[in-house]
């Protein structure tokens, strides 16, 4: 009864951890992540520009896109996508002050992404216009439930449906709880597609339903995975309700259906290259498929014991090695392309969801092995206590794949370490801006570590600046001054070649500029700094 409670704590942490992440996680920093944009964020330009280019590590399309004036007034925008990039036509507009660019755009995983881009025109306002809020946590967790219940159908419905046709033919062990799960996924398809709607607009739980809602959801690559599943729900259900011969076909297909549904969206099924994440998705879904769904069918198959158990459970125990064998191959494929290195998993957020996954999956295979190599023979013999074992074991698992399907869930709001590796080799830039000189700023890459770093020098009314020294100091609470003489190699810019940033965070920037004896300015700032990758 103690390792019945180690399991139950393992079970309940892993559900704990899911939920602390989902409600943790911001929105804006989700899959594809911006890495450029044209002006650069803060940047005070002498003329309003033409256009808005924001350039991303991943395709994506543009969902809602909106530009706030110094006034506050708001007006929509259309956008143009060329890959990576997206190209955004502004209003004429030459209002002096503050612009608030908000964008909403879907990645190639289908998941939405967003965010706001600032940038003046002739001086920044002295109150600038309130940015767009969207962290609704009360959508991320009916997302989470609604995904988790979504899984439950697929992996334990459509599973069980498959099992029940071919481990049990004839029989019906647990067609009850079967048929319910197929009908909670059914009902929870159609209401995660419309929360993937209201998540991709930034909208509040209250316009679910609304038309709009449904078109924004359409336009992301989770309207395949919601159709594809859909069928596999659909096919499961009429297995159970079909004779032998044809439940057999129609199971076969909805196992097929629910791993073409997996591979067509998510973060592993946009991960380069496509030619292997899909299928390794493929395989790891439907694997997880037959496993998950083969425990409701025994367990109730064995409650009742006799001889079709018997063949039941000789079956499954033939078949799983090799099951489990592919869906291990595969997830560590899969885990290897999204982790990159080892110390992903406990330096980021994906990294501890995947790491507590892998932990319960340890207890998952360990409870397996025990049944396959221990239980199995002893049931089969007919023995009375390793039957009642058995039966309580596969609650057991049943209860672990729960808790995984709730940290898989979870994903969604965690951008993969291969994105965050790609961010974190950007710069990290900003423009700073006053009556006597500006500059433009960069630090190469934007993460704590070794750096170099550029500036570009004009006078506050954007003509040339003929600097005769430019020196950098940075600083941080916690930290020695950082101070830097820069060089002009003879590119307009000038230059620093080696810093050494020992901390992430916020960093105070000066740069003193001498322009002629006894005229010096220093132009203050601050700059972001994204931790080391640490991989």
């Amino acid at each position: 009864m103690a390792g019945d409670g180690a399991r139950l704590l393992i079970f309940l942490y892993g559900l704990v951890v899911a939920v602390s992440v989902l409600l943790g996680a911001t929105q804006a920093h989700a899959h594809a992540s911006l890495l450029r944009s044209a002006p650069v964020e803060g940047a005070v330009l002498q003329s309003a520009p033409a256009e808005v280019v924001l350039g991303f590590s991943e395709t994506v399309t543009p969902l809602v896109i909106e530009l706030r004036a110094p006034d506050g007034t708001a007006a929509r925008l259309s956008a143009k996508s060329a890959g990576a990039d997206l190209a955004i036509a502004l209003p004429s507009n030459e209002t002096v002050g503050t612009y608030l660019l908000s964008w909403r755009v879907v990645s190639s995983d289908g998941h939405p992404v967003a965010g706001v881009l600032a940038f003046s025109l002739g001086s920044p306002s002295a109150t600038p216009p309130a940015a767009p809020q969207s962290d609704d946590k009360s959508l991320r967790l009916a997302i989470w439930g609604a995904k988790l219940v979504f899984y439950l159908g697929l992996f334990l419905g459509v599973g069980g449906a498959f099992a029940l046709t071919w481990l049990t033919p004839g029989k019906h062990f647990g067609v009850g709880a079967i048929g319910a799960l197929l009908t909670a996924g059914l009902i929870a398809t159609p209401i995660s597609f419309g929360l993937q709607g209201l998540d991709a607009l930034g909208a509040p739980l209250s316009l679910f339903g609304e038309e709009m809602v449904w078109h924004a959801a359409a336009a992301t690559s989770y309207a395949f995975t919601a159709a594809i599943a859909f069928i596999a729900l659909s096919l499961a259900l009429l297995a159970l309700a079909s004779d032998a011969s044809l439940s057999r076909v129609l199971s076969l297909a909805g196992l097929a259906a629910v791993g073409v549904a997996l591979a067509a969206s998510g973060h592993a099924s946009a991960a380069a290259p496509q030619w292997l994440t899909r299928p390794m998705v493929f395989v790891h879904g439907t694997g997880v498929t037959l496993w998950a769904g083969a425990l409701l069918p025994l367990a109730f198959a064995w409650r009742e014991g006799g001889q079709s158990a018997e063949q039941a459970l000789r079956r499954f125990s033939a078949v799983i090695p090799y099951v489990v064998a592919a869906l291990v191959a595969a997830g560590l494929v899969l885990t290897v392309i999204q982790v990159e290195a080892l110390p992903a998993l406990w330096h980021t957020n994906y990294g501890l969801l995947l790491s507590t996954k892998l932990v319960l999956a340890a207890a998952l295979f360990g409870l397996a092995g025990v049944n396959r190599w221990h239980l199995t023979q002893p049931v089969l013999a007919e023995q009375a206590g390793p039957q009642r074992l058995l039966v309580r074991n596969i609650v057991v698992e049943t209860l672990l794949m729960v808790a995984i399907l709730g940290l898989v869930a979870g994903f969604r709001f965690t951008p993969p370490p291969r994105v965050l590796a790609i961010e974190a080799t950007e710069p990290a830039a900003i423009h700073i801006h006053t009556a006597e000189a500006m500059a433009d700023f960069a630090i190469t890459p934007g993460h704590a570590g070794k750096a170099s770093a550029s500036i570009m020098v004009m006078t506050g009314d954007f003509g040339p600046l003929d600097a005769r020294e430019v020196v950098l100091r940075l600083s941080q609470p916690g930290s020695a001054e950082i101070e830097a003489k820069a060089y002009k190699p003879g590119d307009g810019t000038w230059r620093i070649d080696r810093l050494d940033l020992p901390a992430s965070g916020t960093w105070t920037v000066a740069i003193d500029i001498d322009i002629s004896e006894g005229q010096p300015v220093e132009l203050n700032g601050e700059v972001a700094i994204r931790p080391a990758i640490g991989w």
